[in-house]
């Protein structure tokens, strides 16, 4: 059996009493006490997130925005410098290898942030991309750590430990950018993106400075109720703020078309790999989409249950669990689009053998005030 990674944070997340779980090839906190404080930290104040598990591979080089434009499904030629774009890689079929952020540092330099498990596979395949362009590819996944504070006071804990002539630049920072400064005299790269539905950002830095930038935000944010957070409050979270998650809404079964992502290549006249598949799968229409689904029983709906209209089965949940925030079971699914369901419709689904009441729902199912 393989040695599962550690964090550089892991000791940290001992001392903290933290509970760890396989996540892909990593060991990381899955809860430092009772996940639903957790998560209702995150909601009313603020959480610290130990995502050193993501990825990072630099792209550089005169070709670097036409590579990239080429290896995922985006056009990232007209991506501004300091902001940041959720966009897909596949494989020549279609079918989705990852979704993944991507950033922009300069004309010829960007940084991309696969998941963990998918890391070693994006980094594959971009490496197979790049015989006929000009880049340079870097991946620093194992050389950096990622630390995410997350909730509406996120920005008031994080920004005076920056160093003073960058404070109103990072208060200030839109959703979906990023830039570089100093935390806690730490050098970080500062993104204001997150996974939670919450405001919030996702800090960037060496290994070695990991820890003492993880004890300063805990000490910053202690005042304010900040609480570290695990992968178990992480996923309630981005369930409630209908955000999908690669290995259940996400799989290499199916294409960007299915996942609600047509549009990040409906403008995009340059060839990308998977271009053809995925052209005539979204002039066609998805045969199968992501939808919601709430319930106002109990039962919560679990990833591999079966939904039905009437008698026929009509797709699979996904991702399910009882919403900490709203108060009942929320979950995604993927269902047949020839079903026609629509908000406010009324389905049914096998729980252990059994069907319940469920409601097909808008997404997200939370949506934060500001």
């Amino acid at each position: 059996m393989t040695e599962l990674l550690t964090s550089p944070l892991h000791s940290e997340h001992e001392q903290l009493g933290a509970t760890f779980t396989a996540f892909g090839p990593w060991n990381m906190p899955l809860k430092y006490g009772n996940e639903l404080e957790e998560h209702r930290a995150v909601r009313s104040s603020a959480g610290l997130f130990d995502l050193s598990h993501m990825g990072e591979i630099w792209v550089n080089g005169p070709d670097a925005a036409a590579f990239l434009s080429y290896s995922l499904i985006s056009d990232f030629s007209n991506l501004k410098i300091g902001k940041a774009k959720y966009s897909m890689i596949t494989a020549e079929d279609g079918g989705i290898i990852d979704d993944l952020i991507t950033y922009r540092l300069g004309e010829t330099k960007f940084l991309v942030v696969p998941n963990a498990g998918n890391t070693d596979a994006v980094w594959e395949a971009l490496n197979q991309r790049a015989a006929d362009f000009d880049v340079d590819l870097k991946n620093e996944s194992r050389d950096v750590a990622m630390i995410a504070i997350q909730g509406p006071k996120a920005a008031e804990i994080l920004v005076p430990l920056v160093e003073d002539n960058k404070q109103e630049a990072v208060f200030e920072l839109p959703y979906y950018a990023a830039m570089t400064g100093k935390i806690a005299r730490k050098y970080a790269f500062i993104c204001r993106t997150g996974y939670t539905g919450e405001d919030g950002f996702e800090l960037i830095v060496y290994n070695a400075d990991a820890p003492e930038l993880w004890q300063e935000l805990l000490k910053a944010g202690e005042e304010f109720g900040l609480r570290p957070a695990g992968l178990a409050a992480r996923d309630s979270l981005r369930l409630e703020a209908g955000m999908p998650l690669y290995g259940n809404e996400l799989s290499r079964d199916i294409t960007p078309v299915e996942a609600g992502m047509a549009r990040a290549f409906a403008k995009k006249d340059v060839d990308f790999v998977g271009a053809a598949v995925m052209r005539e799968r979204a002039a066609e229409g998805p045969q199968r989409s992501i939808i919601g689904l709430t319930s106002e029983q109990k039962r919560a709906a679990r990833s591999g249950s079966a939904i039905y209209a009437g008698e026929k089965q009509v797709g699979t949940v996904t991702s399910g669990q009882p919403s900490p925030t709203l108060g009942h079971p929320v979950a995604l699914a993927l269902v047949d689009t020839a079903a026609q369901l629509q908000p406010g419709d009324a389905v049914e689904v096998d729980i252990r053998g059994k069907r319940y009441p469920f409601t097909i729902s808008a997404l997200p199912f939370y949506k934060r005030e500001h």
